[in-house]
């Protein structure tokens, strides 16, 4: 299969265009022109089937009979000779029938043109450019070798024409005849490049620009959700506007195509777009579908348009399976009275002067009408077949869309002349107020009088121009069903109507569309599927805008819309949600006493403090044993008080922060700390001096004595909570919130002023490093009361605590660093009870056999 669907040839048909274009210079002015009063003679003509009808205006008409034109000769060493096409077509016969059945419906119409008669020139133009060229320019000049006995150059045999079928020969047509003026209605060209006034200002149409066309297969590929959609563009005019129209509508949109033009069938079975649209003419598009159905490609959905779906050859019976549930665009069809029947009128012998009639008789009838050399290869025709008994595509009138395109370009001329014929002496547009004279109409006068046309048609459809020569769009959208007896049915599901709005122009009935591919849906046709809520597109690198991959928004950003560009970041103080959809309030986190951590860090808290009283009651109710009052009973009762401060000081970490509790908290702290270490810290030295002084002669334990031990402890305290006072007051602790990029609003205690915080935990620490000196050089003391080993190791246990907690402080988040400040501070709190009383304890309770003064004073 040719890797291009087209019929147009490359550097030859070029070379066949401007070969044409020379020899049309010769016709018009290298004429054999003699003397004055000799005649000018035409040299020749290359047109062989013409058809020809006198009247006061000579309508010209080209219609594709044949499609295969022969290859023209470029060695330019003899004289052209006419041409003979091949491939007869009943559908195009069927246009040019049309077009004599609308002149003669007009010359008998008594108020349309009365008193003009219209006439007809039709040629054959064969499907290509320089053929339809010539044709043009042969009704142009006319087939009388005698074009002027006065003068060469004359007013134009044929003033103005209908055709061509094509775009790209239009586009010659229209370029070479502009020149002079020449108007041309076509009845199938819809390259919307002719719509340029510049380049084209005698060209017309009665279909319309596939401009329009672009913005309904648009405004369809959103409507059903076809972002990925493979594209395939015949090589001609028709097929690179429509393609080049289709991608500019398609700008800032998220549909991307996938244009196959070399090896089209092999791409369309390996690519992953399920919609297929077509944009080429009937005849290019059925190479395309012989091969769709000979690889058996049945997975498409196939989007149509107007020159092929309506097609009856497009849509044969072998193609069903293939094709069924094609949609697509198609004209605006027009039953006309009387048609069907001035269609199959005729007989062969009614028509002698058709030069077509022969050819079509023998291919509708499959017999010959002449003298065939090989009549057992075809019956002889009697010529007097009936066309009423015969089924063809030359007499369907199911889907009569073009040619009621064909009717109405005759009308249209035909109403641009009686508007003419209206024209008053003294009051006409052109210069001094003239008006035309009808028996020598001039291009230029029938050109402006068919801007200005606005009639209705017998059908009853409103046909006008505007400014850029353009008619009003109206489409049928059609849809292929399987009809009876297994043959397509093309079923009208929409409409599309440039003339009700651009809010209102496209209607189609969802519940009755059958779809392509075997879906029972409409069919998915995406390069990626749509983003969900709660993700973003990224685009794949080297790949098309549409095909994506989908990533989930970032913590604290949203997207709550399918097929989202990016995600939006949560206001202040919301978060998304886990499917990232929605922003919602924060969650405000703060050790609180009704969650777990909380209730376990207040029970060990309150535990302490029972545990601390029963040591206390203990110490209280053996007050007269020896061991209590060895052991300083006034100093251990203020220790005791002092372990008390320091359990309950974690409970005012707990809750909900606010001014007074974050005050509290740090004061509280740092004083019952203090008060505790200076207690140990006096036991300490009264152990320690105590071993110095009995030796002989001294008289040291006079300054250590319970009234300098209260005034030292009380004097620690005072430092401490001298700190504290300054700290309260220049930059005190106040409840803050954390945020930044968390799910949770943090409520916690900022501390202020750094430097008071680190001078209250820093007072503290020097105690404790004092105390723990001082104890462990006292720690091998040779007597029952030294408990220096005790405190010792009590020492031990609170500096490893707050030496692990500075970092466990710093690294924990949110909640969890108040939760660390407080186990912090019953642990070491445990540690100073458990290792200083719990020995004591024991042994009051358990051994009080050892609880003796004997016990006491044995060493």
């Amino acid at each position: 299969m040719d890797s291009k669907l087209s019929f147009t040839e490359n550097i030859a048909a070029e070379m066949g265009v401007h070969t044409w274009l020379w020899l049309w210079v010769s016709l018009d002015f290298g004429a054999v022109c003699g003397t004055a009063g000799s005649s000018c003679k035409l040299l020749d003509t290359l047109i062989a089937q013409s058809l020809y009808k006198e009247g006061d205006v000579i309508i010209g008409g080209l219609f594709p009979i044949h499609l295969q034109a022969p290859e023209p000769n470029l060695d330019f060493t003899q004289r052209a000779s006419t041409w003979r096409c091949q491939n007869f077509q009943t559908r195009s016969y069927r246009w040019l029938q049309t077009m004599i059945f609308a002149v003669e419906e007009i010359n008998r119409n008594p108020d349309l043109l009365p008193n003009v008669t219209l006439g007809y020139a039709l040629a054959d133009t064969c499907l290509a450019e320089r053929t339809t060229l010539a044709a043009a320019l042969s009704l142009v000049t006319g087939k009388d070798p005698v074009i002027m006995r006065s003068r060469c150059g004359r007013t134009p045999e044929v003033p103005v024409i209908v055709g061509d079928a094509r775009s790209s020969a239009s586009i010659v047509i229209a370029r070479t005849l502009g020149v002079f003026s020449i108007p041309m209605v076509s009845y199938s060209s819809t390259c919307a490049c002719l719509g340029d006034r510049r380049k084209y200002p005698t060209f017309f149409r009665t279909v319309p620009s596939d401009a329009f066309q672009a913005r309904a297969m648009v405004h369809m590929l959103r409507l059903f959700g076809w972002t990925w959609v493979g594209v395939i563009a015949g090589d001609e005019e028709y097929g690179r506007s429509g393609i080049q129209l289709l991608l500019e509508e398609l700008q800032n949109s998220e549909v991307n195509l996938e244009t196959s033009i070399p090896r089209i069938v092999e791409t369309l079975r390996h690519s992953t777009a399920k919609v297929i649209l077509a944009f080429a003419i009937s005849t290019d598009i059925l190479i395309l579908l012989r091969e769709v159905v000979r690889q058996n490609i049945t997975d498409k959905q196939w989007i149509a348009t107007e020159s092929w779906i309506t097609s009856r050859r497009a849509s044969v019976p072998q193609n069903l399976h293939s094709m069924i549930g094609t949609i697509g665009f198609a004209l605006r069809k027009g039953n006309m009275q009387g048609l069907k029947s001035f269609l199959t009128r005729f007989q062969p012998s009614d028509m002698p002067s058709d030069p077509f009639v022969q050819e079509f008789w023998e291919i509708m009838f499959k017999c010959s009408l002449g003298n065939d050399p090989t009549p057992a290869a075809r019956p002889q025709c009697t010529g007097s077949e009936s066309l009423d008994n015969v089924e063809s595509l030359y007499s369907d009138l199911s889907e009569p869309r073009l040619t009621y395109s064909v009717y109405k370009a005759v009308y249209a001329i035909a109403h641009a002349i009686h508007n003419m014929l209206s024209c008053q002496p003294g009051a006409g547009p052109f210069e001094n107020g003239g008006c035309p004279n009808v028996t020598n109409l001039k291009p230029w006068q029938i050109l402006h009088y068919l801007r200005t046309v606005n009639f209705t048609t017998p059908v009853g459809e409103a046909t006008y121009y505007d400014e850029n020569g353009e008619p009003p769009a109206a489409y049928d959208i059609m849809n292929w069903h399987v009809g009876a007896q297994g043959m397509v049915e093309f079923v009208k599901v929409g409409q599309f109507d440039s003339a009700d709005g651009p809010h209102r122009e496209f209607d189609i009935n969802m519940k009755r569309i059958v779809w392509g591919g075997g879906q029972n849906e409409v069919p998915v046709s995406v390069c990626s599927m749509p983003c969900p809520p709660g993700t973003r597109k990224a685009v794949q690198k080297g790949k098309p805008i549409c095909c994506f991959d989908c990533l989930p928004c970032a913590a604290g950003e949203i997207s709550n819309t399918t097929g989202s560009t990016e995600c939006w970041k949560c206001q202040d103080r919301f978060w998304s949600n886990a499917a990232r959809t929605a922003c919602v309030p924060k969650e405000v986190e703060f050790l609180s006493f009704q969650e777990t951590m909380g209730i376990v860090l207040a029970a060990l808290s309150v535990s302490g403090v029972v545990l601390t009283g029963s040591v206390l009651a203990t110490f209280f109710f053996h007050w007269d044993t020896p061991l209590v009052r060895a052991n300083n009973a006034e100093l251990s009762f203020l220790l005791l008080l002092s372990l008390s401060l320091c359990f309950l000081c974690a409970l005012a970490f707990i809750g909900r922060p606010s001014p007074w509790s974050c005050m509290l908290r740090h004061t509280l702290f740092g004083i019952s700390f203090v008060l505790c270490i200076s207690c140990v810290l006096s036991r300490t030295v009264v152990v320690l001096v105590a071993f110095r002084a009995s030796v002989p002669g001294s008289n040291i334990m006079q300054y250590f004595g319970p009234v300098q031990q209260r005034v030292a402890i009380s004097l620690c305290t005072s430092i401490q909570a001298l700190i504290c006072v300054l700290w309260l007051v220049l930059s005190p602790p106040v409840p803050s919130e954390i945020q930044g990029r968390s799910p949770r609003i943090i409520l916690e205690c900022d501390v202020g002023s750094g430097a008071g915080f680190a001078c209250v935990l820093g007072y503290i620490g020097l105690l404790a490093a004092i105390c723990f000196l001082l104890a462990f050089l006292a720690r091998k003391l040779p007597d029952n009361f030294n408990e220096a080993k005790f405190i010792t190791f009590s020492m031990i246990i609170f500096c490893a605590v707050w030496i692990t907690f500075v970092p466990a402080y710093v690294s924990s988040p949110g909640k969890y660093t108040v939760a660390v400040e407080i186990f912090a501070i019953l642990a070491s709190t445990y540690g100073l009870l458990l290792c200083i009383f719990a020995p004591k304890c024991y042994i009051i309770l358990l051994r009080p056999d050892k609880n003796t003064k004997k016990k006491m004073m044995a060493k």
